[in-house]
């Protein structure tokens, strides 16, 4: 019997995909289109076994769709800008561009081993001049839009990156990137104004939500934050007069505003520095002040520290619905970026202001009463009937809040807003290795942009990238001074460059036609393309590049660019591989290299272990034992085949008389043939539960091999569709065997077979299932299956992983038609 070399296999079948170029999207229109997107890597080194999952996941889906007929556009790229290039560069005195080529080399060469069908020619860097430039085109039609602007801001800054944080990139008051904790400064920074799609990006859920994770869609919502309530005028004044003023504050609640016993404001608010002469303790408040600004907003908001404060002694705000004077303070608890950077406190009915008044024995009034309600124990936030409230006394909570609204603006009080937690993008970067903002500042004609046909404005290379002090670009001898486009005057070039998260918000537009000179792309290839149809990706990205490629999107549409409002039609959010617990990562020393698991037993184990060893949405812990089990079932089938064909075994059994036993093991293996393609169909089309397709795959295995006629015709049917259906998963062993039962053409120009519905009428039975001595739940199987087959259904359902603990099946008892009892 021939041994299964897979690395003679692998290669060779590489390179027949290589020559024909079997991969290249034709976009002529000529087949339905299939876009499949992996969100492109960083070229961080060398790939491991957690990387392998995402490129595996999306090739399952491309392969099966190109043999489903469509025309399918699967391309590659590379996330390239970013901190850990310009790290290695500091730390190896190597330029980031040397370091980045470098790694991609390598990365594609291991990206072409796994057998990714990759559209190699579509493939670009987003440091390549070519693709930044658009960037910089982007940015000055946002510019000339209102969308892109400078303003100085409360920022979160890193000191170990030197760099501008987003908010989406401060993780528990630590930078995403390195863990450092994150102070708040105020700079002049540039922004891209998301908020003026904040309705929108919001509304858009509907077009999303069957084919997004309700999770993703969750967090986005959360993370705009859209609120209703009411804008209200308080009035500051202090006590010798000399000071007095309105002073905005945003509520949701504008029906408890008669129980507004105090207002905080923030340590940074504007107003505080034009009331310093009228507070008298300001020697105290401006220590408070210095503190406040050391920590960043993540550690301001912490539910889990204790609230600070100071009162403005000398001030107070007068309640606008009963002339009624509260004291004032300042708490790093409020920010200037949330609302108007000053707020209304309810004690009596909010929580975070009820700790408040007792740590500085404030009132607490009552004004929405309850019988469950105490407040002298905690706040009621609960409905109830209005008290204390003037005229509004006796109307249910519920009800008073568009009564407050509607009084608020007859009586010229307020009016109602809305408000966004969402903020605007801030995009500026004080480093090297990213897209030069392409503005140019003149102190005579303001800020103004670089010239079309100036771009791109390129990174200048006379600089000694060491990762402290200022923008490394200014550092530069030629790149700051430069000529006014507009006066010709001395100007200075902007010397920030921009969040690399703006890379990956249109790259996926971009493969549309990577090649294009003019402008990003053409929209009539776009419109051919998009949106994406399946795009694979972490879920940490839901609030930051999920959010941030939405919002570009929308952009490119209103600039005449696409036809479509979403750029991504259905997302699956892949589950981390962990090893000891943790997510494999090289800074905790725990990953598998996929150039140890690719060399010891090919690319095609490392794949059916990748997909088979747990949902794809799921955590996925490695396994030694799971890999030697995909390497051996991928050699059963290799035998498998073999087997069948050997001549000898075929003349035995067409020399054996038909029987009625063999009529029925040909029918039940004919059922079984149809019944497993239609799962496989479904579970890859529709569920995307690729774990549970192999299974039913395995389990056809298993009866072929128990089947007495092998190398008949319904034997040699259930063995190509065996082979058939691995494609997608184990392309290069699928490859070989179709061409070893004698097919000519690469297997992936094969149509996906298509169950007979003949086949399929076959009554279900409904199955409970007890696990170490618990009903775990129920299993709708086939009447007429096997112990084997019900075993591997089972250990396939997610939903009953949870209580094998972490172990496999030791015992299985089987019933049949009535029960399942499972020991693990």
């Amino acid at each position: 019997m021939v041994s299964y070399n897979f690395s003679e296999i692998e290669k060779k079948w590489q390179k027949f995909w290589n020559e024909k170029k079997l991969f290249a999207a034709a976009g002529d229109g000529k087949r339905p289109k299939y876009y499949c997107l992996v969100m492109f890597p960083y070229p961080s080194g060398k790939l491991h076994m957690g990387h392998v999952r995402n490129y595996v996941l999306g090739d399952v889906f491309a392969r099966f769709y190109r043999m489903k007929g469509h025309d399918v556009m699967q391309p590659i790229g590379w996330d390239a800008f970013g901190l850990p290039a310009e790290n290695a560069a500091i730390k190896n005195r190597i330029h980031p561009e040397k370091w980045t080529r470098d790694n991609i080399k390598h990365m594609s060469s291991q990206l072409r081993e796994l057998g990714i069908s990759y559209d190699w020619q579509r493939e670009f860097a987003t440091c390549d001049e070519q693709y930044y430039r658009w960037n910089q085109w982007f940015f000055i039609k946002m510019w000339e839009k209102g969308l892109a602007f400078r303003k100085k801001a409360r920022v979160n800054w890193c000191p170990s990156c030197g760099t501008v944080l987003a908010n989406e990139q401060v993780t528990q008051g630590a930078c995403w990137r390195c863990d450092s904790t994150v102070e708040d400064r105020e700079l002049e920074q540039w922004f891209f104004k998301i908020t003026a799609y904040a309705d929108e990006l919001l509304s858009g859920h509907e077009q999303l939500k069957d084919g997004w994770p309700e999770e993703v869609l969750l967090m986005q919502k959360n993370w705009i934050g859209k609120s209703s309530g009411a804008e209200v005028d308080f009035t500051l004044v202090s006590d010798g007069g000399a000071f007095n003023s309105a002073i905005r504050i945003f509520t949701t609640r504008p029906d408890t505003l008669y129980g507004a016993t105090f207002m905080v404001m923030s340590p940074q608010h504007d107003f505080i520095a034009g009331m310093k002469p009228e507070i008298k303790n300001w020697p105290q408040v401006e220590a408070y002040i210095r503190e406040s600004d050391k920590k960043s907003f993540i550690e301001r908001l912490s539910d889990e520290k204790e609230k600070t404060g100071i009162r403005l002694e000398g001030i107070t705000a007068v309640n606008p619905v009963n002339k009624e004077k509260i004291p004032v303070f300042i708490s790093d608890y409020v920010l200037m970026g949330y609302g108007t950077g000053a707020i209304m406190s309810v004690p009596a009915h909010d929580q975070r202001d009820w700790d408040f008044a007792k740590k500085f024995s404030i009132e607490i009034r009552e004004v929405i009463y309850s019988p469950q309600s105490d407040i002298s124990k905690q706040a009621w936030e609960g409905e109830g009937v209005m008290v204390n409230s003037g005229n509004f006394n006796g109307i249910q909570s519920k009800e008073a809040v568009a009564k407050f609204t509607g009084w608020l603006e007859d009586s010229g009080l307020g009016k109602k807003a809305i408000n966004y937690r969402l903020k605007d993008w801030l995009v500026s970067r004080q480093r090297y290795w990213g897209t030069p903002i392409p503005m140019i500042h003149c102190d005579k004609c303001g800020i103004v942009p670089v010239p079309e046909k100036d771009l791109p404005v390129t990174l200048p290379t006379d600089i000694e990238i060491t990762g402290k002090g200022r923008s490394p670009l200014a550092e530069s001898a030629h790149f700051e001074k430069v000529k006014c486009p507009s006066c010709s005057g001395k100007a200075r070039r902007e010397t920030d460059t921009m969040d690399t998260f703006v890379d990956s918000s249109w790259y996926y537009a971009r493969y549309c036609d990577p090649r294009n000179e003019h402008l990003p792309f053409d929209p009539e290839k776009a419109a051919a393309w998009l949106p994406v149809d399946q795009y694979v990706g972490g879920i940490e990205h839901a609030c930051m590049h999920l959010i941030y490629s939405r919002f570009w999107h929308k952009v490119m549409r209103d600039l005449g660019l696409l036809k479509s409002d979403e750029p991504f039609k259905r997302l699956l959010t892949q589950g981390m591989v962990t090893l000891g617990g943790s997510a494999m990562s090289k800074s905790k020393g725990n990953i598998v290299s996929q150039d140890e698991i690719v060399a010891k037993y090919g690319a095609d184990t490392a794949r059916l272990f990748i997909l088979f060893a747990a949902p794809p949405e799921k955590q996925l812990e490695w396994s030694s034992e799971g890999v030697e089990g995909s390497w051996r079932f991928i050699n059963r089938v290799f035998r498998l085949v073999e087997k069948m064909l050997d001549p000898a075994i075929r003349a035995r059994i067409d020399a054996e008389e038909r029987s009625e036993r063999r009529t029925k093991e040909m029918s039940a293996l004919r059922v079984h043939i149809h019944r497993t393609i239609k799962k496989v169909t479904l579970d890859i089309e529709k569920e995307q539960q690729l774990n549970t397709a192999i299974a039913a795959i395995m389990e056809l295995v298993n009866a072929l091999y128990s089947y007495p006629y092998l190398g008949d015709d319904v034997s040699r049917q259930a063995v190509e569709t065996v082979v058939e259906l691995l494609g997608p998963f184990t392309p290069h062993v699928a490859e070989e065997l179709w061409e070893r039962m004698g097919h000519t053409g690469s297997l992936m120009l094969t149509r996906w077979p298509e169950p007979l519905e003949e086949y399929l009428k076959e009554e279900f039975i409904e199955l409970p299932v007890q696990i170490n001595g618990k009903l775990r739940g129920l299993i709708q199987v086939p009447s007429g299956i096997s112990e084997s087959g019900l075993r591997a259904t089972i250990e396939a359902e997610a939903r009953f992983r949870p209580y094998f603990g972490g172990k496999g099946i030791t015992k299985f008892i089987y019933i049949p038609g009535k029960i399942v009892n499972v020991l693990s």
